[in-house]
């Protein structure tokens, strides 16, 4: 058996769209793309630390895919883009994506059931990086164990959010809390 814990960027207000790029995902119409950029400095240092020091393999939604996939096997000379590109990645789709990351492997059908026999396995830790659509699945089946949240100081009133809609309250344990020098607070949760 394992778990999977969520890794997540999102402002005061609980949105987690497109906190990278301005290009990232507009769906909606999101018009404040790249809205965590100007807190960047130090929060990637903390996220390899806290987050991605120990093994562990990846399932991402497509699109979340698409965008790492671009990215992480061209970055040279880093722990975290080596222990990224050696994770197993999972790819949850509707469709017949090409998935040329190394290591990378089709999720299709009923996504909960494929998480579910993931989570039955023997293996490092399941994280989800971003891929919000993904976490709403995942939140409707009770599959998260924990969640592992930067809270940006920002507030942007628009645009998809950690949590859409829940049919029950969640109850959690906060397992740990850290502030970083930019305003930028960790909270990792656990559920009860």
């Amino acid at each position: 058996m394992r778990e999977l814990a969520i890794l997540m960027f999102q402002s005061i207000d609980g949105v987690v769209q497109s906190p990278s790029m301005p290009d990232e995902d507009t769906s909606g119409g999101f018009p404040h793309g790249g809205w965590a950029a100007p807190f960047w400095s130090g929060v990637m240092d903390h996220v390899g630390r806290e987050a991605m020091s120990q093994p562990y393999d990846i399932v991402f939604g497509r699109k979340t895919y698409d965008a790492f996939a671009a990215h992480w096997p061209n970055v040279q000379d880093d722990p975290a883009a080596d222990m990224m590109n050696a994770a197993r990645k999972y790819v949850a789709s509707r469709g017949t994506p090409k998935l040329d990351w190394a290591n990378a492997k089709l999720l299709s059908g009923d996504i909960a059931s494929a998480i579910k026999d993931l989570k039955e396995e023997d293996g490092p830790l399941l994280q989800v990086h971003g891929s919000a659509n993904l976490i709403q699945t995942l939140l409707a089946h009770d599959l998260i164990d924990e969640y592992r949240i930067w809270t940006f100081p920002v507030f942007l009133g628009s645009g998809k959010r950690l949590v859409e809609d829940t049919r029950e309250q969640l109850h959690m344990s906060l397992a740990k809390f850290e502030a970083l020098a930019n305003g930028v607070s960790m909270s990792i949760y656990r559920r009860v």
